[in-house]
């Protein structure tokens, strides 16, 4: 019996600022509607994967809330966004060795209500390179990434302009996203009119803290044939963390981790940039999504503003990039919910927002010195 794994459901919950609800009973609510929209019964669940930085609930508190007779392989793991194909990728493996047959991946948090990623408020008590950013109060995501963003428009000639032609572009998609927080079309003048959070990145250059949770069930190829969906083959998987994470000590603060796993996924998988149809780039800012474009192939250096600009990022153009509005302005749910999207885009289920033939997805996870690609087919 052939051991192939595949993704055969897709689950989430309503994305919103203020849940009201436990990220056990949002993970529970996710993980329910993922093996129902794939045929499984909880007592199929066998295998189960989160990333979290302890705000969210355990695999072993997730497979026994929605009754699953017991897990057989599960994994945990501490850490950011790098992981959100990460996840998929080690589920994938663990159903290809027989570690488990139907595996769960998930990401549940309060983003909005609970933890915020964008704050570091209270006692300041940090270690390791941090100790030494802590008295300076150099701290968050945005001030990381400002830096970062400064250095590509000194090098490259990118503007905010540009950046803003990034976020226009999301949340025209997302205007057709029902399941989007942030609805409203913006121009430029409304982006260039927001607020600054860490210059030279406006509010509209961040990704939309939320509440809610996302997952993804896999299976053999074998089993996935009695199915009710059409089914997404992964057909590859790189990533890379250089200098130890460090957002400080990377040596060229305008590339980033796609430097090293974008041409690493072309090379495993035997595909070509142009041939994707569907690109959910990571975007916890524009600035992340400018600079994995071009890593991965799909733009060149310098010329993202204008790649947007033309057309060529959306419906009719090259590629469709973040067709759902991504964390931008469907909702920051830590990247799984990229997954999402690639997965009812490939299984042709994305209603109004549909990508015309859609056959291949790249899906990208993470930021700065740390992060992976995945690219995803539909079968046939």
């Amino acid at each position: 019996m052939s051991r192939k794994p595949v993704i055969v459901g897709i689950g989430r919950t309503a994305y919103s600022r203020n849940s009201g609800k436990s990220t056990l009973t949002l993970a529970a609510e996710a993980a329910r509607e993922a093996l129902a929209d794939a045929g499984f019964a909880a007592s199929d669940l066998d295998g189960a994967a989160t990333y979290q930085v302890a705000d969210s609930a355990s695999p072993m508190r997730v497979a026994h809330a929605i009754g699953s007779a017991g897990l057989r392989w599960n994994l945990d793991l501490m850490g950011g966004g790098n992981y959100a194909t990460s996840v998929v990728a080690n589920a994938a493996m663990a159903v290809q060795a027989g570690a488990c047959d139907v595996a769960l991946a998930y990401r549940s948090l309060n983003g909005r209500s609970g933890r915020r990623f964008g704050r570091a408020d209270g006692a300041l008590q940090v270690g390791g390179e941090q100790q030494f950013a802590g008295p300076h109060g150099y701290l968050t995501p945005p001030q990381w990434m400002a830096m970062w963003t400064r250095a590509h428009q000194q090098t490259y000639g990118s503007t905010c302009e540009d950046l803003g032609q990034i976020a226009i572009a999301q949340r025209e998609h997302a205007a057709a996203n029902t399941h989007a927080v942030k609805r409203d079309r913006i121009t430029m003048d409304d982006y260039l009119g927001g607020r600054w959070i860490n210059e030279p990145l406006r509010i509209y250059d961040c990704a939309l803290e939320v509440d809610g949770a996302c997952a993804v069930v896999l299976t053999t190829e074998e089993r996935a044939r009695d199915l009710r969906h059409t089914s997404v083959e992964i057909l590859g998987h790189a990533e890379f963390t250089g200098e130890g994470g460090s957002w400080d000590q990377w040596p060229d603060l305008t590339s980033m981790y796609s430097v090293r796993a974008g041409p690493e996924l072309w090379a495993r998988t035997g595909r070509r940039p142009e041939e994707v149809d569907v690109a959910c780039m990571y975007d916890c800012f524009t600035y992340t999504v400018m600079v994995t474009l071009e890593e991965f192939g799909l733009c060149e250096r310098g010329q993202v503003g204008r790649f947007f600009e033309e057309g060529r990022a959306t419906y009719g153009g090259d590629v469709v990039v973040n067709p759902h509005g991504g964390l931008l302005s469907e909702g920051y749910i830590h990247g799984l919910n990229h997954t999402y999207e690639a997965v009812l885009q490939l299984r042709g289920d994305a209603g109004e927002r549909q990508v015309e033939d859609a056959g291949l997805a790249l899906v990208t996870a993470g930021a700065g010195p740390y992060g992976g690609g995945m690219l995803l087919a539909a079968s046939r």
